[in-house]
């Protein structure tokens, strides 16, 4: 006797013979195509399974037959670029800056070079794109405490400044206030005065007593009408440029406390190739002497 089919009234299909609530469900099979797919698949994922790193280990992976490993691959590349870079390398490390930046093309592989390097190193202080942050000077203007010219940033670079290198650049602003060499009266004097220097509206009478209290303490190092002085390290306050801030209040934080920020000294961190594709980039980016 032949089992008649359970056909679904509104659709006309014929249903598995399973019933929900009132609801059946249809016997829709998959179409034969996707059905092969899928055991394409299948047979796919052994193959890989059996042919190509797949599977951890307690201590390591499962090899495969063919023995690909990634990792080899790229320790391949590295070394093939490495061997590549080679020549470009040794001329740095024997060149001065000079004779690298008069070289269009070690130049240009120095400027790529010394990016990734500043990117590595140098932006977490001075900014992607050495704009720098108050208390880490910016790169791209034509203030510079310690030099701009290729071989002071390079040797900036390589001490550091207040890095605790044998060499490193060092000078430390006294703290006028915290240590009672100046009263707070004559911070105030000083810092009417020092905000005179980059046309800033003071008050004349205060400006004028702190005129002759900068002389006496403060023109040493950042020399007549505030100039500065690159050899010291001493700022120019003559300009409109502040690491600090210049607000009155940043000032007079300024000399109340002083101020001595640390770079590191990249010798010993740093090849020489390195520091020196550095030292070029950094005096790349625009602000450089």
């Amino acid at each position: 006797m032949t089992e008649q089919k359970d056909i679904d009234e509104l659709t006309g299909t014929e249903t598995t013979g399973h019933e929900w609530d009132g609801i059946k469900e249809l016997n829709n099979p998959l179409p034969r195509w996707w059905v092969w797919t899928f055991y394409i698949t299948v047979l796919w994922a052994i193959g890989y399974w059996v042919a190509m790193p797949s599977w951890p280990l307690i201590s390591g992976y499962t090899h495969g037959l063919l023995g690909y490993s990634q990792r080899e691959t790229v320790r391949e590349e590295l070394a093939a670029s490495k061997a590549a870079q080679a020549g470009n390398l040794a001329r740095i490390r024997e060149l001065d800056l000079a004779a690298i930046r008069a070289d269009s093309a070690l130049l240009e592989f120095a400027l790529a070079g010394g990016r990734s390097a500043f990117l590595v190193n140098c932006s977490q202080c001075h900014g992607t794109g050495g704009a720098g942050a108050p208390g880490y000077p910016n790169l791209n203007d034509d203030d510079w405490l310690w030099g701009g010219t290729p071989d002071d940033i390079y040797e900036t670079i390589r001490v550091g400044i207040r890095s605790g290198h044998d060499e490193a650049r060092q000078n430390d602003m006294p703290a006028f206030g915290r240590d009672d060499i100046l009263t707070a009266a004559q911070i105030d004097d000083v810092v009417a005065y020092v905000g005179s220097l980059s046309g800033k509206s003071v008050d004349g009478a205060a400006a004028a007593r702190g005129a002759a209290v900068f002389e006496e303490q403060c023109v040493a190092c950042h020399g007549e009408g505030g100039v500065g002085e690159q050899a010291l390290g001493a700022p120019n306050l003559s300009d409109a440029i502040w690491l600090y801030g210049g607000t009155p209040d940043d000032i007079r934080q300024t000399v109340t406390n002083g101020r001595g920020g640390v770079m590191p000294a990249w010798e010993g961190r740093l090849d020489l190739e390195t520091r020196k594709k550095l030292a070029i980039y950094v005096h790349a980016l625009g602000g450089g002497e």
